[in-house]
């Protein structure tokens, strides 16, 4: 089980560790009763689902053994969330006019992240998409993507920053692949080379 300096300790989002993610995601489904949904489901289907459909659609991708993502634990306690699949696995990209594909190079896409309250700016998010580097790279991924902010400041509200900032991409070895939006470059890490510590 790797630790990162914060000594965290890193599990797949098995069908065992559903539990956990109810934990760390709360009753409000990590943000506005998403449950990780959003890239996942058509606008109205997840508005419409906002809470509890969203949660039994993300119980049933984990029961179904499809691991949508990496959890983060301190202490044995979940801490940290990171969703990271094959980018064909969120349709919601394609639908965003600045997050559209690059290119025809298959990719695998962090989408996602959501860390508790306690544990923010602690470097989680830069942990966990390093070990999402590592599990997509052992499950045959060329090209990993990832689609933050670009923040002004540090001090950003949290509610923005769930798809990651592009300062926590940069540190965990990404590099910003293309730009159609002042705050929202699309960052890539590609495999071909050894990948960076």
């Amino acid at each position: 089980m790797p630790k990162s300096s914060l000594a965290l300790e890193f599990f797949p989002a098995t069908p065992q560790r559903w539990e956990d993610i109810e934990q760390l995601f709360g009753p409000r489904g990590a943000c506005a009763g998403c449950w990780c949904m959003w890239w996942k489901r058509p606008r109205s289907e997840w508005t419409k689902n906002k809470g509890a459909g969203n949660k039994k659609a993300f119980r049933k991708i984990v029961g179904d053994g499809r691991v949508p993502g990496i959890l983060a634990y301190a202490e044995g306690q979940p801490v940290g969330w990171c969703a990271v699949e094959p980018r064909e696995k969120y349709p919601g990209l394609e639908r965003a006019r600045t997050l559209k594909k690059i290119d025809d190079q298959p990719v695998w896409s962090v989408t996602c992240f959501f860390v508790a309250k306690e544990f923010r700016r602690k470097g989680v998010a830069v942990a966990l998409l390093k070990e999402a580097r590592s599990w997509a790279r052992s499950k045959g991924a060329r090209i990993l993507e990832g689609y933050p902010v670009e923040t002004k400041t540090d001090r950003a509200p949290d509610a923005f920053m769930w798809t990651g900032t592009a300062a926590a991409f940069r540190k965990a070895g990404f590099h910003e692949a293309l730009r159609r939006s002042a705050s929202r470059p699309i960052m890539r890490l590609s495999f071909t080379k050894r990948p960076e510590p």
